[in-house]
């Protein structure tokens, strides 16, 4: 795609905005009070799930990141629960003076959406009335096309200015910016996908897509959004760090909805003008955040995050019932028990995970290899005491990646922990990409107060420190060696064997074997991060 035809795209959408608004911004500045609902991340979550201080999901009670966790002992989520209070607040606050927003991420990572290639939350979503949603890395995973699919069944847009269809060199699936009414104010709305969705998943499912920097593309689009409405919001799938930086770059946002890092943001967070909120993950939290505008100027903004909790939300008995009908030709599969967790067994994003030192482990007896690899991933909620169902370890394992083995030198395995430490901290925070590579057989230390490039240490394979020179027997999965999360060393190795196992069914077997599953001992892995 050359530049002349990129930039007659841009025109043609600019040319669309123009028309929309040229009516509406001859009618001057207005006054009135709005309220806009937002959730994020549901990473295919729908069922409610237990939750504790601590360890709940893979972003709660993890010690390599800002400390969040839920604030008790309780079930939380589930679509019925979460139409209840939209509709709640829909009657409290006037339909007509309600917007409601998803942030991305939004219908895999679920043993029920790989079974329908997402379309059950495409349905919950449409059944309590969603107007917008930006375009997360997680919404492509099962390919481009099946992303158009579920735009034409869903009854809102899915949209990122920043996600580029390389064959008409326009935003992919349409105009990435909307202008809704609501409390009588024109609300400018432009959605933007994460910039690095490409090193995320498996190239194949983002084939024809070209990613580029959201930043960059609200400079564009902002301006005009201004011309045409009362207010400026961004749905960002961005991440809180790149976020704060948007606000600084673009100052005539009035306010950016955010998503990617499941952080819990409320009250608004201000950057300059700019508020940022956010409302966690898995849809746990509703965001609600309350705007009035004075003869067009921003008066006040109020936000507070409301927390699912099942013994104050009554579900809906109509969305109960969608999810019944969802659920019942598949009942058995997501049903089944594999294994008893005897206590509760977490995922951590930033630091060493109970659950994926447990898979690592599994894998790596599978492949009577001396040390595992597994990505550091941000979704999934953690084991609870007692049964293991096979939905629940899709929470953690939803994708098809295969196991496979190599061997690695010691200086090979010392890079792909330095890679590993950059992504958490690169020189700049646009370039971070997944969490903390998690693996078994190994003690280490990272550093990331120190230089790039200097900062593991202490490196042992069993008992006997890394000998750079010596050849390790490795194993890993599909992803990992297709280069995500900038992990290009995989496909370096030698003796690669591929092999047709997928990783969930190898930790299925193993969880299977064991019958009474307990976390595994932590340690191995000596984090020591900059808390400034």
């Amino acid at each position: 795609m050359n530049k002349q035809a990129a930039w007659a795209g841009l025109f043609l959408i600019l040319a669309a905005f123009a028309w929309m608004g040229s009516a509406a911004a001859a009618d001057g500045a207005r006054s009135g009070t709005l309220t806009i609902l937002h959730t994020n991340d549901f990473h295919g979550r729908y069922m409610p799930f237990a939750v504790a201080p601590g360890n709940a999901t893979a972003q709660t009670g993890d010690p390599g990141r800002a400390p969040q966790s839920f604030a008790r002992t309780g079930k939380v989520n589930g679509f019925a629960r979460l139409a209840t209070a939209i509709a709640q607040i829909r009657r409290e606050r006037g339909p007509t003076n309600v917007l409601l927003l998803h942030g991305g991420d939004t219908f895999s990572d679920d043993l029920l959406g790989n079974l329908t290639r997402g379309e059950a939350i495409i349905r919950l979503m449409n059944a309590v009335g969603y107007q917008f949603m930006a375009l997360g890395n997680h919404d492509f995973d099962y390919g481009v096309e099946r992303t158009r699919e579920l735009q034409r069944l869903a009854r809102f847009p899915m949209r990122g200015a920043n996600v580029i269809d390389q064959a008409s060199g326009r935003p992919f699936l349409g105009n990435p910016a909307v202008i809704l009414t609501a409390g009588g104010l024109r609300v400018g709305i432009l959605a933007l996908g994460y910039h690095n969705t490409d090193q995320t998943g498996s190239p194949d499912n983002t084939k024809g897509l070209r990613f580029t920097s959201g930043i960059e593309a609200a400079k564009r689009y902002v301006p005009m959004l201004r011309r045409q409405a009362d207010m400026v919001v961004v749905l960002s799938h961005q991440g809180s760090k790149v976020d704060r930086i948007l606000a600084r770059e673009v100052p005539d946002i009035d306010l950016i909805v955010g998503a990617h890092s499941h952080d819990e943001i409320a009250p608004p967070e201000r950057i300059g003008k700019v508020r940022l909120v956010q409302a966690l993950s898995d849809a746990a939290v509703l965001g609600e955040v309350t705007i009035r505008v004075a003869d067009g100027q921003i008066a006040e903004v109020r936000g507070v995050a409301h927390t699912l909790w099942d013994d104050r939300y009554p579900a809906d008995p109509g969305v109960s019932r969608l999810i019944e009908r969802l659920r019942a030709p598949h009942r058995a599969q997501l049903e089944a028990v594999i294994a008893t967790a005897a206590e509760r067994i977490g995922r951590r994003y930033k630091s060493e995970s109970p659950f994926d030192t447990l898979a690592g482990e599994i894998l790596r007896r599978h492949a009577k290899a001396e040390v595992a690899f597994l990505p550091g991933v941000g979704y999934g909620v953690s084991l609870s005491p007692g049964p293991i169902r096979r939905e629940d370890l899709y929470t953690l394992l939803p994708h098809p990646s295969k196991v496979v083995s190599m061997r690695l030198t010691g200086a090979q395995i010392l890079a792909i922990l330095e890679q590993s430490a950059t992504n958490q901290k690169p020189e700049n925070p646009l370039d971070a990409v997944g969490g903390l590579v998690q693996t078994a057989g190994l003690r280490w230390t990272v550093d990331l107060t120190r230089p790039i490039g200097q900062r593991i240490r202490d490196v042992a394979v069993g008992d006997a420190p890394l000998d750079p020179d010596r050849s390790y027997r490795v194993v890993t999965h599909s992803g990992m060696l297709q280069g995500i999360h900038r992990y290009g060393t995989f496909a370096e190795g030698r003796d690669i064997e591929r092999t047709e196992d997928k990783v969930t069914d190898v930790v299925e077997a193993g969880l299977r074997a064991m019958g009474t599953v307990r976390a595994p001992a932590l340690g191995a892995v000596t984090l020591i991060k900059d808390e400034t």
